[in-house]
């Protein structure tokens, strides 16, 4: 039988009273919801001064800090190669590092293996961030207190400059404004700028001097060129120390077999002599391409000044320690020896113990016949000269870092 009545759902010292469509919660019970309140806000309130009292939550980020004694460089571009060779010898020497990177030709793999080795709170830190975005960088720069910013970051292939020269102006040229931008606006005096021997074009004269005229033949030396005008531009009405380093060709990797060099696999074809020599000896590619063998030299081929990434680093701390407010430092990094490529070549196949394939082909749009540079005035005002000069020695060490990474940043695996 179906009961329409009313049916107590609840006994009736619970049930909420209505008059007049208002209901009228039960007293004891408003007493309960408040109570919880005030317990729920006294909870939050222990949890706060807890938190303020730990040491995570009141003591401010040492990277936000100047500390006395400590040097923080901003290394621009330091999942890369040269850059995480560069942190790598800056975390050696006791400076604070801040690397900013947004990956698109670094590696984070780099930036792990320095983490493991300075792990150590206040030594190191990585932003990921795009210098092409001025909020980013602005907000790097206000919430770090740099006292050096080394400038590595940029894209970096001839070839493939003559082919995007947009994006190369874009990396290169605006970036480095933007960087300097930021660096004027929060009181940042000392800058190393990452330049290119690529800036001089084809001299007609050897070896190259940092008097030599700068009349660059490719994108990629001319967006480094404007970027090296705006800084000086900048200069002449500033304090600021600036420091720029045109370098030659790279190669080499850290000695004690830490880091080395791993392009992205679709740069591969863009890269580094080196790196291509060393894919061709794992059979990663068929074989060697050299690109033009018509060249004005004594065999045929493109001569370079190929300097160890290891002496590289050095001019750079150099740099560092010997900059000056309110002047400006230009010195070429190089050995002031070139060699061909097909000597390099003979030294790679030495180096890795097997006999590479070689095409010779056509010459490569934007390249140059001999450069190398005259490495006088570095010597004499840095006190600096390259040491890792042996070119088959150099390739040996890349060459044990390759063996041992054959992924790159990705799967170690055991020398063979």
């Amino acid at each position: 039988m179906l009961n329409f009545g009313r049916t107590r759902s609840q006994p009736r010292s619970t049930r909420s009273m209505s008059f007049g469509g208002m209901d009228y919660a039960d007293p004891k019970r408003k007493s309960n919801l408040i109570g919880k309140i005030l317990l729920a806000a006294a909870l939050t309130a222990l949890c706060i001064i807890m938190l303020k009292q730990s040491p995570s939550f009141s003591t401010p980020s040492p990277f936000s800090l100047r500390e006395e004694g400590v040097t923080h460089v901003l290394v621009t571009g330091g999942a890369g190669y040269i850059g995480s060779h560069a942190a790598l010898r800056l975390l050696k020497d006791y400076y604070r590092v801040t690397i900013v990177d947004n990956l698109s030709r670094g590696n984070l793999g780099a930036v792990k293996v320095l983490q493991d080795l300075f792990p150590k709170p206040g030594r190191l830190q990585f932003i990921y961030a795009d210098l092409g975005d001025a909020k980013s960088v602005n907000k790097i720069f206000s919430e770090n207190k740099f006292d050096a910013v080394m400038h590595f970051a940029a894209v970096a292939y001839v070839g493939e400059s003559t082919v995007y020269p947009l994006k190369y102006y874009h990396n290169i040229t605006s970036n480095t404004l933007l960087v300097l931008e930021s660096m004027a606006a929060h009181g940042v005096k000392t800058l190393i700028y990452s330049s290119t021997c690529a800036t001089y074009g084809e001299p007609e004269k050897m070896p190259i001097t940092e008097e030599t005229q700068q009349v660059p033949i490719n994108p990629y030396g001319k967006a480094k060129k404007m970027a090296e005008d705006i800084i000086l531009d900048f200069s002449k009405n500033s304090d600021m120390a600036v420091m720029i380093l045109r370098y030659f060709n790279v190669i080499g990797s850290d000695p004690d077999g830490r880091l080395g060099e791993a392009p992205r696999p679709e740069l591969r074809e863009q890269g580094r002599i080196s790196g291509a020599c060393f894919d061709a000896a794992r059979g990663i590619i068929s074989g060697l391409k050299v690109k033009g063998t018509d060249y004005k030299t004594s065999d045929g081929t493109c001569v370079r000044d190929y300097i160890d990434v290891t002496d590289l680093i050095d001019a750079h701390v150099k740099a560092l320690q010997k900059a000056q407010f309110g002047k400006v430092g230009i010195y070429n990094v190089g050995t002031g020896k070139g060699r061909s490529v097909k000597e390099f070549v003979d030294a790679c196949k030495k180096a890795t113990g097997v006999d590479i394939k070689v095409d010779f082909l056509a010459r490569r749009p934007g390249d140059y016949a001999e450069v190398y540079s005259d490495p006088t005035k570095i010597r004499r005002e840095l006190n600096w000269t390259a040491r890792y000069t042996d070119l088959q020695e150099s390739l040996q060490v890349a060459w044990r870092w390759q063996k041992s990474h054959r992924d790159g940043y990705g799967t170690l695996s055991a020398m063979y």
